[in-house]
């Protein structure tokens, strides 16, 4: 045995449960050591017998038997550790507060190491030996070093308690058995040990359970708060955005109200100025004509009045000023139609932030060609439709409509928000939605949210209308060169928007979706060319 020690070492003989020297070794089918006992328990508390090591799953509990090899190495290892430890008693430890002492250490009291329940002491490293090596005392049980081993006796019969009353739930002796606990179910405290153990272990795994989930839910709150630190800086910056953009008209505003103003005071004095030039001008000819006719007047020559007589007759000319006047500026509406502007420029910006908002839920959407129907042709990149007017060949599958020009998307959603954009520019009839996954794809279809469609379409170039059932005429002030769809599935929202125009088309309200929803398109009938532009899925700009 020297030969095999100096090759081996006390690690190949320690069972991976206890981390302990083997006790009782078995081998497991797979190959791998385990004390018997602690196998044996680990069985017992898992629902499945597999391997502690490599995971093995056995379908019946393997019959075990004890390894005498190495049950017999063991025991020499655990020896030889009893005798190591027994040479070096002298650098044990002294108890300190807290700990607990050796019961047979007289003088210095060194510190237990295990406590016998027969004994009912404590020892140290040194008085432990008999223990360990003494035939009649390797049968005592020993514990980990525990204080006031007289409580592990029975107070009224002076026993050890070795038994355990499970119809009053305590722990009994030999005698509580045969008097006050005569007919009680009563088990050794081995056995309910065992079954506790057992309730310990499931409590364990159910307490690590709940603790593993509130660690999910605190990722799950940090998460959340982490996206609402996100919506607030977005929000901050769109609100900057808006309030810098609406105090930049206000400046605009106001400095046109004051030029306007200005213009007009300016306009009424430049118009009185000219009046009082004239007016002026004509007072200047008229003293220059009342001198003349004063020094006349003055004059004794009778020959020298009467000549120059009849040139003071042509008085100057002048102007008659009797319905002339200079009426002060209305300013009446300037500043109301000042603030009516910036309204104007308030909404314009609000719609951005509403569609930049919707557009920050965007999602890559591609037409499915199994639904098309055989009269359209598909791009092959999937984002392109139009009808061709020639029906192809193709088989009428029930994903496929056969009559109506529609086609899906492969993507479907069931929660949450997405959003996409199409191109409608140069078309003058189309539909544009989602519909139900389980929606009638053949024959006649009339598009209403009963019949699982949300949708919008232009028809004779300017007709737009929301197929509501009945259907909601739509004035738009411009024709949208290209559609937003966006759908909120948790609100029941869906809604349409021109793209270019930052403005909403229309909104399908407190819609109940139920099951998957598949984004349509319907590029509608060619009509000998005129509608013969494609309806082009686009991806979205996201510019300022």
């Amino acid at each position: 045995m020297s030969a095999a020690s100096c090759l081996l070492t006390e690690d190949q003989f320690l069972c991976s449960i206890c981390l302990d020297v083997f006790t009782d070794p078995v081998s497991t089918p797979c190959g791998h050591n385990f004390c018997k006992t602690c196998i044996t328990q680990h069985w017992d508390v898992n629902v499945s017998c597999q391997c502690p090591n490599c995971q093995k799953v056995f379908n019946t509990r393997p019959e075990l038997q004890v390894n005498t090899f190495i049950s017999e190495v063991a025991a020499q290892f655990r020896q030889s550790a009893q005798q190591k430890a027994s040479s070096s008693s002298s650098e044990q430890q002294v108890s300190k507060p807290g700990e607990v002492p050796c019961d047979d250490c007289t003088g210095t009291k060194l510190k237990a190491l295990k406590s016998c329940l027969v004994c009912l002491a404590s020892y140290c490293e040194t008085h432990l030996e008999p223990h360990l090596t003494m035939s009649g005392l390797k049968r005592h049980q020993l514990i980990d070093p525990v204080e006031n081993l007289e409580g592990r006796m029975c107070g009224k019969h002076d026993k050890l308690l070795e038994l355990f009353c499970k119809t009053d739930q305590m722990c009994v002796c030999v005698l509580c058995t045969v008097l006050d606990h005569k007919t009680h179910d009563v088990v050794p405290l081995e056995d309910e040990y065992e079954g506790k153990k057992a309730e310990l272990g499931k409590t364990e795994a159910e307490t690590q359970e709940m603790i593993q989930k509130r660690r999910l839910k605190i990722q799950e709150i940090k998460r959340s708060v982490e996206l609402s630190n996100q919506n607030a800086d977005r929000e901050i910056a769109e609100g900057v955005q808006v309030f810098t953009a609406l105090m930049e008209s206000v400046e605009r505003s106001q400095a046109e109200l004051v030029h306007t103003i200005k213009e007009k005071l300016r306009k009424t004095e430049k118009q009185a100025e000219g009046f009082i030039k004239e007016l002026e001008q004509e007072i200047s000819e008229l003293e220059k004509r009342s001198s003349e006719v004063e020094q006349l007047s003055r004059s004794e020559d009778h020959l020298h009045l009467l000549q120059s007589f009849t040139s003071l007759n042509a008085a100057p000319p002048t102007k008659d000023w009797t319905e002339v006047s200079v009426c002060p500026p209305s300013y009446e509406g300037t500043v109301v139609r000042a603030v009516n502007q910036l309204e104007e420029t308030l909404r314009k910006q609000m719609k951005k932030v509403e569609l930049k908002r919707v557009q920050q839920h965007e999602v890559d959407v591609t037409l499915d060609p199994d639904t098309a129907q055989p009269w359209l042709i598909l791009s092959d990149d999937g984002k392109q439709v139009y009808n061709s007017d020639v029906k192809k060949n193709l088989p009428d599958t029930p994903e496929r409509f056969d009559s109506c020009c529609c086609v899906l998307a492969k993507q479907s959603f069931s929660s949450g928000r997405f959003y996409y954009e199409v191109q409608v520019k140069g078309k003058t009839g189309w539909d544009l939605g989602v519909a139900r996954e389980s929606i009638n794809r053949k024959g006649k279809i009339i598009p209403t949210p009963q019949k699982g469609y949300w949708t919008i379409c232009l028809r004779n170039e300017n007709k737009y209308k929301a197929c509501a059932g009945p259907s909601v005429r739509l004035s738009l002030k411009s024709q949208p060169e290209k559609v937003g769809v966006f759908v909120d599935y948790e609100e029941g929202l869906v809604s349409f928007y021109d793209v270019d125009a930052a403005a909403l088309i229309y909104s399908f309200t407190g819609c109940s979706f139920t099951e998957r929803l598949h984004p349509l398109f319907s590029p509608d009938l060619n009509f000998d060319g005129k509608n013969s532009a494609p309806l082009i899925i686009s991806p979205v700009n996201h510019t300022e």
